[in-house]
């Protein structure tokens, strides 16, 4: 039987589902060890229902993303193994100026324009 200190952040852990809360899931591992998925760890997109996600007493894939050794449980993340992860990006644009999303390169860039007043439009 293995015990708290077995289990690994990053590692892939499977286990039942044993509780969904409107703020995550409980997980339950053979081994006694418990976990919680977040709702914030379901998924990428927008989670309104849970349970259009998982469903009590259902087995599930999940990655271990913390450990409360003290605790005995385990914080997972259901999103971490989708390969459709995406990273958005949002547009900025400030008054005065350039639109850009190519993050601090275009601050370095435009810093000495920009504290002079001199704006691209």
């Amino acid at each position: 039987m293995s015990t708290i200190d077995d289990y690994k952040v990053g590692m892939t852990v499977y286990g039942k589902i044993t509780g969904i809360k409107p703020y995550g899931a409980f997980v339950k591992f053979d081994d006694g060890v418990s976990g919680l998925i977040h709702i914030s760890e379901i998924s990428n997109g927008f989670v309104r229902n849970i349970d259009s996600f998982i469903k009590q007493d259902e087995y599930v894939m999940a990655k271990v993303i913390d450990i409360d050794k003290e605790h005995k449980q385990l914080r997972l993340s259901f999103k971490a193994l989708s390969s459709n992860t995406r990273r958005y990006t949002k547009r900025v644009k400030f008054q005065g100026m350039p639109e850009s999303i190519k993050g601090f390169g275009t601050i370095r860039d435009n810093m000495s324009k920009w504290i002079k007043g001199e704006y691209d439009d």
